[in-house]
């Protein structure tokens, strides 16, 4: 965690582009994810990231309590 806080203070723009990334690579992660388990039911292609969206944001009211 020292290093991320060095790298933050250091060079901003290098650990933003990280951050970004690994976000992106997370979320593409989790809809692989989600798409082999919900993949054989036959739901159509926009099915796993609704799902994802839609647990994003109850988490995200479930903290707001």
């Amino acid at each position: 965690m020292d290093y991320l806080r060095e790298l933050q203070s250091s060079k901003p723009l290098l650990f933003w582009l990280l951050v970004a990334v690994a976000f992106w690579a997370g979320f593409q992660l989790l809809l692989f994810v989600v798409g082999l388990v919900i993949g054989p039911f036959g739901l159509p292609s926009w099915a796993p990231i609704a799902l994802v969206i839609g647990a994003l944001v109850v988490i995200a009211r479930r903290q707001q309590r």
